[in-house]
């Protein structure tokens, strides 16, 4: 039988969903792109943006039509706020927090699947009974799991202690997406309160995964070959922080990663998202500094350039820090390429509030900046107050921010001309005969090859041209 799933969001969503592919494969289910031909349907929601709450509410709507006219289950997971959660227990068959994912297949067997098997004999017996019996117009609701007799489970989405749950989540051997990118999830939860982030309310508090079991994941995947692993948390340099002493810091576990970089001579990439500039301290950054392995691409999220701002927005650093770390950054790893969140349209903000923002563009000059306009999220504390910046003018300054960071990723690029860069093969280019890649600080590239079988290989490329987020390079060996 088969399954398809929808992960929204962000990266934590599709390393959470890989773990969820591992444990309904061990069911017996056969991964699908195509939805209409799955009998178990799930989405890993997202609760930053509205747009994508509403994603889930089409779908869901869609699915449940199906009904009644194939076995089908539904479920839901990933970061669900409460009031949403209440609404989705009406539509989904099961609804579950990701820390609960060790128990799903305890809850599709309570809901009356034992197994893939179990679906495909009622299946089998709706085919026979279409075969044997000319005369009778069978009914394919009557052949559906019938929610009377099996009781949908409705989990609580914040169990009372999370950390109870996380653990054995961890301990899932996820199906890794890529045969050379990974994700490893080092922390979940989150502890800051950012006025305008629902996160809080939908993983719970901070909760650190224990650092042999990373180690050993990591240790793992460069054995396999794997090139490029992104270390995840929702604030990854407070990692440690929630064991008193009881854990080393980010900072130690960077250094672990990069001694067992030096022992191995595996040649591999280390990156990790996303950091807070309230715990972002000098030994993080002198780690990315004195090992090889650690990328020289720092994530470090600004969410506006103005300080009244990020009062309201309770970031709980000011610009002044904001400063100070970029100022380490560039004196200790020259090369390294920054990227950044923003928000525009926050609740009150002012012209100036803005200007000051797109100040920081020119000041900073960012590789990239995920910028998004402020919609509010019920349960987040900004939800209370008046969503007062019209759809028109967020769009604006969205767009000047927009134009704004790509004169200076221009001006980066172009600095590239000329240069040799080793690159990391994705795949196929939309171009027509050209791989994809990126370099060790993310910048996308693209070069003329036609040898497929370099995916996922390094190649060291001539940059012969530049555009504003992306460069193009000729092959060097």
């Amino acid at each position: 039988m088969k399954y398809h799933i929808v992960q929204l969001g962000c990266q934590m969503n599709i390393s959470d969903g890989e773990r969820v592919q591992q444990v309904l494969e061990g069911m017996g289910f056969v991964a699908t792109d195509k939805e209409d031909e799955a009998n178990l349907l799930g989405v890993i929601a997202c609760s930053v943006r509205q747009k994508g709450i509403d994603k889930v509410y089409n779908m869901v709507a869609k699915w449940n039509k199906w009904k009644n006219r194939k076995n089908l289950i539904t479920f839901v997971s990933g970061c669900v706020l409460p009031a949403d959660k209440q609404k989705f227990l009406k539509m989904f068959d099961l609804v579950f927090p990701m820390s609960q994912l060790p128990q799903l297949p305890d809850m599709i067997s309570q809901y009356g699947v034992v197994s893939a098997a179990s679906i495909q004999s009622l299946d089998a017996g709706f085919g026979d009974l279409v075969k044997t019996n000319h005369h009778v117009a069978p009914n394919p609701a009557a052949f559906r799991l019938n929610p009377a007799a099996y009781k949908p489970v409705q989990v609580e989405i914040l169990p009372q202690k999370p950390e109870d749950h996380i653990k054995d989540f961890w301990h899932i051997t996820p199906k890794y997406g890529s045969g050379f990118e990974a994700f490893i999830p080092i922390q979940n939860g989150c502890n800051k309160f950012c006025t305008f982030c629902a996160v809080p309310y939908t993983r719970g508090r901070e909760v650190s995964r224990p650092s042999d079991e990373i180690l050993n994941e990591l240790k793992h995947l460069v054995g396999k070959g794997f090139k490029a692993i992104t270390l995840l948390g929702q604030n990854v340099n407070s990692y440690g922080l929630d064991k008193k002493g009881g854990e080393i810091t980010f900072a130690g576990l960077l250094q672990k990663i990069g001694e067992f970089g030096l022992e191995s001579k595996e040649d591999f990439w280390v990156y990790f998202t996303s950091p807070h500039p309230r715990d972002m301290s000098d030994d993080i950054i002198e780690m990315v500094a004195q090992y090889d392995c650690l990328a020289k691409q720092i994530h470090l999220p600004v969410q506006s350039g103005d300080d009244n701002m990020l009062v309201r927005m309770n970031r709980n650093h000011g610009m002044g820090k904001y400063r100070d770390i970029v100022s380490t950054i560039k004196r200790l790893i020259p090369q390294a390429t920054l990227f950044t969140d923003i928000i525009v349209g926050f609740t009150g903000e002012t012209e100036e509030e803005f200007n000051n923002t797109m100040k920081i563009m020119g000041e900073f000059k960012y590789n990239m900046a995920y910028i998004a306009q402020y919609s509010p999220r019920p349960g987040a504390a900004s939800s209370r107050w008046a969503d007062d910046i019209p759809h028109d003018e967020k769009k604006e300054r969205y767009h000047r921010l927009t134009d704004e960071m790509m004169k200076h990723t221009l001006d980066y690029n172009r600095q590239l001309v000329g240069r040799t860069l080793k690159v990391l093969v994705r795949g196929n280019d939309r171009k027509s005969g050209y791989l994809s890649a990126y370099t060790e600080g993310r910048i996308v590239t693209r070069f003329k090859c036609d040898q497929e079988d370099m995916v996922g290989k390094y190649a060291t490329i001539k940059v012969t041209n530049a555009a504003p987020l992306s460069i193009e390079g000729e092959l060097v060996n």
